[in-house]
């Protein structure tokens, strides 16, 4: 057998050798990836009014029914769910703008995943719910049936069971859509990075199922207290701490979360913070990038106190600098 034979055959040999390690991995990622989104997670079991009822005092003053008091609770809830969703919690950003559905994470080889049918159309999910399972899902990133959810959870840990049910009574209330979104898939590289512990379900990062919620949130003003409320949303991607960093199982596009303490954020005040919020754009002009662009539309919606509060709260963190 000649040199040149011996060497295409030994390069032959490698790659066939890498094709079937290679191949051998990914099937490994792939069962762990799918005993671990097959497991059941226990969690609490809460249960609380939807909507929340009126103040008995004000039912008395008012000289109301125990229909009209109901009439005017739903009214409120669903008044304060609009503005939760549209303004705060972002759902249309993962279920559609008419929550029939929506695309969260569309890139191979990470995977394709979607948001489900919120509405009570055909194909919406949330038909039979409990409050339970509502809790369950949004909170903890647990399925009704209890396996892990592709949801990012995290960003709902300090909700309150108000809010939450008013966030119930508002998508209650939306138009049916007609809409059978298929299962997400993760791909060969999200199986991998699930399988190494890159990609964290929720339910694994909350941690205990078992905490308490608050009953109501946080009064809103311009305080550090509910500016933390606020900033529960921005944990998924900036991190717990809010220093930023590599946005796990993000679209491989997307630039590092930016550090939101004052380490971060040196030289800008609040009209800095604002203009970012509400135009994408930094103090010195320059453009911010996805996936921060899609928080935009929904801060436009916040209100002045809710700006100046997570603007308060944000100031208030200990430096990442300092860590």
């Amino acid at each position: 057998m000649s040199v040149r034979r011996m060497a295409v055959r030994s390069v032959v040999v490698a790659v066939a050798a890498l094709l079937l390690a290679g191949g051998g991995f990914v099937l490994w990622a792939s069962i762990s990836t799918e005993r671990s989104m097959a497991r059941a997670i226990d969690t609490h079991e809460v249960d609380f009014p939807v909507p929340f009822p009126l103040d008995p005092e004000e039912v008395s003053r008012e000289g109301l029914t125990e229909e009209e008091a109901r009439a005017v609770a739903l009214e409120r809830a669903q008044a304060r769910g609009r503005h939760l969703v549209e303004a705060r919690y972002a759902c249309a950003e993962c279920h559609g703008s008419d929550y029939g559905g929506g695309v969260m994470v569309d890139a191979f080889p990470i995977g394709r995943l979607l948001g489900p049918n919120l509405t009570r159309g055909e194909g919406g999910i949330t038909g039979g719910y409990t409050v339970a399972d509502w809790d369950r899902i949004v909170r903890h990133g647990v399925r009704p049936d209890g396996r892990p959810a592709i949801m990012p959870s995290e960003d709902f840990l300090l909700m309150s069971d108000q809010e939450l049910s008013d966030i119930i009574a508002y998508l209650e209330s939306v138009p049916p859509v007609d809409n059978e979104v298929p299962p997400s898939r993760l791909g060969p590289l999200g199986r991998v990075l699930v399988a190494r512990g890159e990609i964290v379900f929720s339910a694994d990062l909350i941690g205990p199922h078992d905490t308490p919620h608050p009953v109501l949130p946080p009064p809103a003003e311009v305080s550090v207290e509910f500016g933390r409320h606020l900033a529960g949303v921005c944990t998924g991607c900036h991190g717990m701490q809010l220093t930023g960093g590599r946005i796990a199982g993000g679209d491989p596009s997307w630039v590092p979360a930016a550090d939101l303490t004052p380490s971060g954020l040196d030289g800008w005040d609040y009209a800095d913070f604002r203009l970012a919020m509400l135009e994408n754009r930094r103090p010195d002009g320059s453009e911010i990038r996805e996936p921060m662009t899609f928080v935009s539309p929904f801060a436009q919606n916040m209100t002045e106190v809710e700006m100046q509060a997570l603007w308060v709260y944000l100031q208030s963190l200990p430096s990442s600098s300092m860590e």
